[in-house]
């Protein structure tokens, strides 16, 4: 007999913090969907982020999590998959973490096509901060460190994630959760690096954001498995397309590596650092108290 579960088995007991509108609710949303479509556990799963607004997740969903430092999410998120290859690792972060700070950690992620989904909340700002220009803020858009007009063109993220060897590339909007659970369910079951970026508008510090919905357009046709044509697409992309742009498959990070099976990394990995420290300061006093 197939188990069932609904949205509500995976909220946590936490209320949200994020301002009234947020669309990070959406996300919320589509991601309790996604588990409940999929029928995961909780011990199935682990929540990685980093520093945002977007990156309170982990918080909000039953299950593990693990809320890092700003940038460092993919990092954790590799680690984590590499010793646990057995978990489901959904890393949750906003366009600032992942584009701007965590930006190399992004690119060498894709490159190594590492077993993790990537959801990128982008609202286009560094909201939790009061509001400064991210690498996705429009040309021109002020800010509060741009109080004349951003004067730089924004990142095209899709495009950079299919140059740098994603397998999977998708974007969605935080008020469509229905169509968002659909993407995230495939990510999470895709084998490698899936990136779904989400529009998920800031109502606080980019109140004209909320005017997204009436511009976005659905790409319905299935995603191409032509590395050219899909960069070709994501090179006219003006951020405002939705769907599966991309997906292939290739060997993922980790599965044809050999992992180790012994030494310090495992030892440490098992134990943690107190541990190892603690044993070492008891033998360096037996070695005091022998002198």
């Amino acid at each position: 007999m197939v188990e069932t579960r609904q949205v509500k088995d995976y909220l946590s007991t936490l209320k949200p913090v994020w301002c009234p509108g947020c669309g990070d609710f959406g996300v919320l949303n589509a991601l309790t969907r996604a588990f409940a479509s999929l029928a995961l556990k909780p011990e199935q799963y682990v929540i990685v982020s980093g520093i945002g607004c977007s990156s309170r997740m982990p918080g909000y969903v039953r299950g593990y999590g693990f809320h890092g430092i700003h940038g460092r999410a993919l990092p954790v998120a590799t680690g984590l998959k590499l010793v646990r290859p057995d978990l489901d690792v959904i890393v949750t972060i906003g366009d600032g973490d992942a584009y701007g700070i965590g930006g190399n950690h992004f690119l060498h992620a894709a490159r190594r096509n590492v077993d993790v989904t990537c959801v990128v909340m982008d609202n286009r700002v560094y909201a939790m901060t009061k509001g400064q220009v991210s690498p996705t803020t429009p040309l021109g858009d002020v800010t509060s460190t741009t109080p004349t007009g951003s004067v730089e063109p924004p990142l095209r993220p899709l495009l950079l994630a299919i140059a740098a060897g994603a397998t999977f590339v998708a974007r969605a909007s935080s008020w469509e959760p229905k169509r968002l659970a659909t993407l995230l369910a495939q990510g999470i079951r895709h084998p490698g690096f899936a990136l779904i970026e989400v529009l998920s508008p800031c109502v606080t510090f980019r109140t004209e954001d909320r005017a997204l919905r009436e511009r976005v357009v659905w790409r319905e046709q299935s995603a191409t498995h032509d590395l050219l044509e899909a960069m070709s697409v994501a090179l006219e992309d003006d951020g405002l397309t939705l769907g599966l742009f991309y997906q292939v498959e290739r060997p993922v990070f980790g599965g044809e590596q050999a992992v180790p099976r012994k030494g310090p990394a495992l030892e440490f990995a098992r134990r943690g650092l107190d541990a190892i420290l603690a044993a070492r300061d008891e033998g360096r006093g037996s070695s005091v108290a022998r002198d």
